[in-house]
């Protein structure tokens, strides 16, 4: 029986998609280390997202495609992540503990944009990523509720604040310096005023992604704060209905004038299945996330239905990905993640880091 040989492994490789990057192993350098002795194969694959659950998949498909090799014996597959910094918009200073920026955004209040701004954190964070989220709805502030994390946080230093922590995930919001009932009736630059505080004073513990969850809407204050706010790409929430999709074009369009790169549409509510029966309705209309998508050629992320479970969860404290890991909404929660995630990893690398800054100064 004729051995394997290595060139024939890599090009088995450079013929397998990975589907959630849309590439190849071998042209995306995710090939670490290759090693063929006799028929026995050891693959080392580095990718640049979170593969915690999506690891024991890859590795089998990669197996099942090694093995029809002639001379393909033992097979055996390493997959690991190494997440860095990518580039955001110019001008905008990065954050020093911060990796990656996901801005959540709608275009219109009531889809559900907070839901799956905390489920996406918390599927980050499942995946294998240190995940925080940023809650950036200063007149209407919820992830405190839906992550159940109340109270002051604590300052150790006297100048800056400890992010609050639940389910793994780190959080602040101004929801956790004032009474929940309490209005905030603030004009646009003292609300732009307390996010970048909120953002630049909250220490941040080696976060790979940031999660924001944007005010509703494409206003002066959503427009300064994606000026000011280092985003490394957007994610669009929205609800198949045509009044929702209106405004989600619009918050679309915001993204594309600040330069901030799209990384997809997440249409919510898309369908509700009767737990009685099982007849499947369409209830804000069908197919609305999945036009706009084509439209604007940007990738329709996921579908997630309306399902009172997410939305008892989340009023509680507790949301879907955390307590239900193994539902089928969790599993298109980790989907979105992923996709979202592998978009961030395709994008440059932000090197500003490693430069140190020039100054000049008179003596």
């Amino acid at each position: 029986m004729a051995e394997i040989s290595k060139a024939a492994v890599e090009q088995a490789l450079a013929s397998f998609i990975e589907p959630y990057t849309g590439r190849d192993l071998v042209s995306t350098k995710a090939l670490k280390d290759l090693r063929v002795d006799g028929g026995r194969v050891r693959l080392e694959i580095e990718l640049g997202f979170p593969t915690r659950r999506y690891a024991p998949q890859l590795s089998a498909a990669l197996k099942e495609a090694l093995a029809t090799l002639p001379g393909a014996g033992d097979v055996q597959v390493n997959i690991k992540s190494h997440i860095v910094a990518h580039a955001v918009q110019k001008g905008v200073t990065t954050l020093p503990n911060v990796k990656n920026i996901i801005a959540v955004a709608s275009g219109k209040g009531g889809v559900g944009k907070s839901t799956v701004a905390v489920n996406l954190a918390l599927a980050l964070q499942a995946e294998g990523a240190t995940a925080a989220i940023l809650d950036a709805d200063i007149y209407g502030p919820s992830q405190p509720r839906m992550l159940g994390a109340h109270g002051k946080p604590e300052s150790r230093d006297g100048r800056s604040m400890e992010p609050k922590v639940s389910y793994g995930v780190q959080s602040i919001s101004i929801g956790h310096l004032i009474d929940e009932e309490t209005p905030m009736i603030w004009r646009g630059p003292m609300v732009t005023g307390a996010l970048e505080q909120l953002l630049r004073d909250t220490h941040w513990r080696d976060v790979d992604y940031l999660v924001v969850d944007l005010p509703p809407g494409t206003g002066d204050i959503q427009l300064t704060l994606c000026q000011k706010i280092p985003v490394s790409g957007a994610v669009i929430v929205t609800t198949p209905q045509d009044i929702a999709l209106i405004d989600a074009r619009k918050a679309l369009k915001m993204f594309e004038k600040v330069q901030v790169p799209v990384l997809g549409i997440v249409e919510n509510m898309s369908t509700h299945i009767c737990p009685k029966c099982g007849f499947e309705e369409h209830i804000f209309g069908e197919g609305g996330g999945g036009q706009m998508a084509k439209q604007y050629h940007v990738d329709l992320l996921g579908s997630l239905p309306l399902d009172i479970r997410i939305r008892e969860g989340v009023d509680n404290g507790r949301p879907s990905v955390a307590m239900a890991p193994d539902t089928p909404v969790a599993q298109q929660f980790y989907e979105i993640a992923r996709k979202v995630a592998a978009k961030i990893a395709l994008r440059a690398r932000d090197f500003s880091g490693r430069f140190p800054k020039i100054v000049i100064q008179n003596t």
